[in-house]
């Protein structure tokens, strides 16, 4: 086989750690919103006018000695500028890879289109992030910036895969005939982490505290008209900081997103079931049961949630586990869409059958 030129082994380097910045960038993203430090730094891209995040914690100091209570507290500049330092070494990383991936183009099956698409995906995620602060978190901007920031995990993984031609063999054909209900399920993960971002962008999180779906009397308080508004909410606060609908519309969100979490867990214990009853190799059985350890451990940290009160730990877990129960998903359908019973070269390794 042939061997790898340096310029391919680095491109594997940087897809891995760019893999390891993104979640690090989901997990201070989250640490940042759910702190309630989203406009701890009111101005784009620095804070206060300042890069440095220091100077930026003793401008808002000195400034609330003299006018007490003017800034919000200064420690709220920490988690917004240490994401945006992730953020856009992030953004560096994404760029050289693009780069080292045009250089080595001729290569065979090295991707292109997907790092150049990335390169777009993590400006694009910049302007959110923009507009997430200078919008003052108005929710469909910051729930469209959450989707961004999984979208470009689940895609920087799926690149990763790529460059190691993971997986290289599989001799299981009857795992195949799973893709209908694998996509489906995948659109339904999907549209159930939209419906969390909405739910967490519009301060909705603990508008029902009892299990399983609500205080009594939610049937009575369903309020879609006002729950759904994506645009020109109607407000007279100086931004959405802590959420600007009713209490109605607030519990309104949050009981679908209860309902939906039911929805995505019958079709990935579906999913599960009949991956572990047509498969023939230990791979996708293993597989399998790793999608379903992350539906456990997403469903108890959805569950401590509500009993805890939203603990902000527990908070960012449960957006960390959603991103990776995403991406597992779409490296099943990659998977199973490998040419059964072939293996894929390898520049440096022969291929090696992972059981049958």
């Amino acid at each position: 086989m042939q061997a790898l030129t340096p310029s391919q082994i680095w491109l594997r380097r940087l897809s891995l750690l760019a893999v390891f910045m993104v979640a690090v960038v989901i997990i201070l993203g989250a640490w940042t919103r759910l702190s309630d430090a989203g406009l701890g730094c009111p101005d784009w891209p620095g804070c206060y006018g300042h890069l440095d995040v220091r100077k930026a914690i003793n401008h808002v100091n000195t400034t609330n000695e003299s006018m007490p209570g003017s800034l919000r507290e200064a420690h709220k500049t920490v988690p917004e500028m240490v994401h945006r330092y992730f953020a856009s070494t992030l953004g560096l990383v994404i760029l050289i890879i693009a780069a080292l991936s045009f250089i080595n183009r001729k290569q065979e099956k090295q991707p292109l289109k997907l790092p150049l698409f990335l390169v777009v995906l993590v400006i694009f995620q910049g302007i959110l992030g923009k507009w997430t602060v200078t919008m003052g978190l108005q929710p469909t901007i910051v729930m469209l910036h959450l989707l961004g920031g999984f979208t470009t995990f689940t895609l920087l993984v799926l690149l990763t895969a790529r460059l190691y031609r993971w997986p290289r063999f599989l001799n299981d054909c009857d795992v195949r005939m799973l893709k209908p209900i694998a996509s489906i399920t995948l659109v339904a993960v999907i549209l159930q982490i939209a419906l969390g971002g909405w739910t967490a962008s519009n301060y909705a999180a603990v508008a029902c505290t009892d299990l399983p779906v609500c205080e009594e009397g939610w049937q009575d308080r369903l309020d879609f008209d006002e729950a759904f508004i994506f645009w020109g909410h109607e407000h007279d606060k100086p931004d959405y900081e802590f959420g600007v609908l009713d209490n109605d519309a607030r519990t309104t969100i949050h009981v679908m997103h209860r309902f939906g979490a039911l929805l995505v867990t019958l079709l990935v214990l579906a999913l599960v079931a009949k991956i572990l009853i047509r498969a023939r190799s230990v791979f996708f059985r293993n597989f399998a049961l790793g999608i379903f350890a992350l539906l456990v451990v997403q469903i108890a940290l959805g569950l401590s949630n509500v009993m805890f009160a939203v603990p902000l730990d527990v908070a960012v877990a449960h957006n960390f586990v959603a991103v990776l129960l995403l991406a597992s998903l779409v490296l099943f359908i990659r998977a199973i869409n490998v040419k059964c019973g072939q293996s894929q070269p390898s520049p440096s390794t022969s291929s090696k059958a992972q059981g049958a």
